[in-house]
């Protein structure tokens, strides 16, 4: 693997690609297994080195970081002014900070805060890049109503590696709500759908709405029964107590209140915890319409996953503990229902004896090929990871 200091790595890409090397970028490398194999011999290049935050402007609500910075410090730093990313940190969150921001930009999945305060792709307002020869390139800007370089914005995020390297980043930032509650209500999902769909229809901003499959409710203490997890913010205590009085009286199931505590650890069991998956474990993204994600829990194909799910984007991860051995057969029938729910299914991580490729090929497929023939014409980044292309070429 290839560490360079800070001001070595445009000199290391540009040598990569004078030797014709394929390589793989990466942030502080906690999730390289995640999605397909690279299909070529390569090298990996971290830019763990680049952990800077460049500038923050609390007035502007602005923060620019550099790419290997780690979610975790960076929330720390914006704590001290009263200020946080509304990013939910990955699955699996461990000793490595809840991994890079650059890592972050580059796989694009955003969790149950996209509730209130939308997903990565509309919080980045700017970007630093490498391209694949090694030249430097910026779009955006360092204020929040600057739109130039949109497209180019949003095209890295989600990229995975494919069209280039990520330097830094700069992201909108929000004031930290001073009072914070959950409300958890169990119950038949029929009932738990009715509640979801008056919950996005109303007036109220709930940060976020997640469903739980009942194996997740079960592997965190609570009745194995599905369940909608609910995240309220506000400036005023008395308000939360409005809220979760005015939601309360449109079930007929006991809503459970939590404190910031109770509900920070739910939310932690969520995300895998610390200790990750077994060699024999699945981790899965799945993405539905968001009015069918009730029948997507209730299907048998479902199986004994672990799910949780946001209620009003229909996203969210699905992972098996490997105690239980899940068959490729399996997953692959929870593909085709996810495809007839109008939505799809990637594998992130599948056991060593498993070859499903990770995603099918998108719609898009020669739109998508055309974007990586033209930022790595000599295809050396990320070999055999392109989002939307099944096989890529070699």
């Amino acid at each position: 693997m290839l560490s360079p200091g800070r001001k070595e790595v445009p000199g290391v890409v540009r040598a990569l690609h004078e030797e014709g090397t394929p390589w793989l970028p990466a942030g502080l490398t906690s999730r390289l297994t995640w999605g397909p194999p690279l299909n070529r011999p390569h090298r990996v290049l971290s830019v763990a080195a680049l952990d800077r935050i460049l500038e923050h402007n609390p007035g502007d609500f602005t923060i620019t970081v550099e790419a290997g910075a780690s979610l975790e410090a960076v929330q720390a730093a914006l704590q001290a002014e009263g200020q946080w990313l509304a990013l939910d940190p990955p699955w699996g969150t461990g000793s490595l900070g809840g991994g890079s921001i650059g890592g972050l930009v580059a796989r694009g999945m955003a969790g149950g805060y996209r509730q209130r305060y939308l997903g990565v792709r509309d919080q980045i307002i700017g970007i630093g890049l490498l391209r694949s020869d090694g030249v430097a390139a910026r779009a955006g800007g360092k204020v929040v109503k600057n739109v130039a370089g949109y497209d180019l914005m949003r095209l890295f995020c989600g990229s995975w590696g494919s069209l280039g390297l990520i330097t830094d980043v700069t992201l909108r930032t929000l004031p930290l709500p001073p009072q914070r509650r959950g409300l958890l209500v169990q119950g038949p999902l029929a009932e738990l759908a009715c509640l979801a769909r008056w919950l996005l229809g109303s007036s109220l901003s709930p940060e976020r709405i997640d469903w739980w499959s009942a194996e997740l409710a079960a592997a965190a203490g609570l009745a194995a029964e599905p369940l909608l997890l609910i995240g309220l913010a506000s400036v005023q205590a008395t308000t939360l107590e409005d809220q979760i009085v005015c939601i309360a009286g449109h079930t007929d199931r006991a809503a459970r209140c939590l404190d910031p505590a109770e509900l920070e650890r739910l939310l932690a069991e969520a995300r895998g915890g610390a200790a990750g998956l077994s060699e024999q474990g699945w981790l899965l993204r799945v993405g539905v319409a968001p009015d069918r994600v009730d029948r997507l829990l209730a299907a048998p194909e479902w199986g004994n996953l672990l799910g949780s799910i946001a209620a009003g984007s229909g996203l969210g991860l699905a992972w098996s503990s490997g105690q239980t051995p899940v068959a490729p057969e399996a997953i692959q029938s929870l593909r085709l229902l996810c495809r007839e729910l109008d939505g799809h299914l990637t594998v992130l991580e599948q056991p060593q004896s498993s070859s499903l490729p990770a995603w099918e090929d998108a719609p898009s497929k020669p739109l998508i090929e055309a974007v990586k023939r033209q930022f790595d014409p000599l295809n050396q980044l990320a070999p055999g990871r392109l989002p939307g292309v099944a096989e890529p070429r070699g």
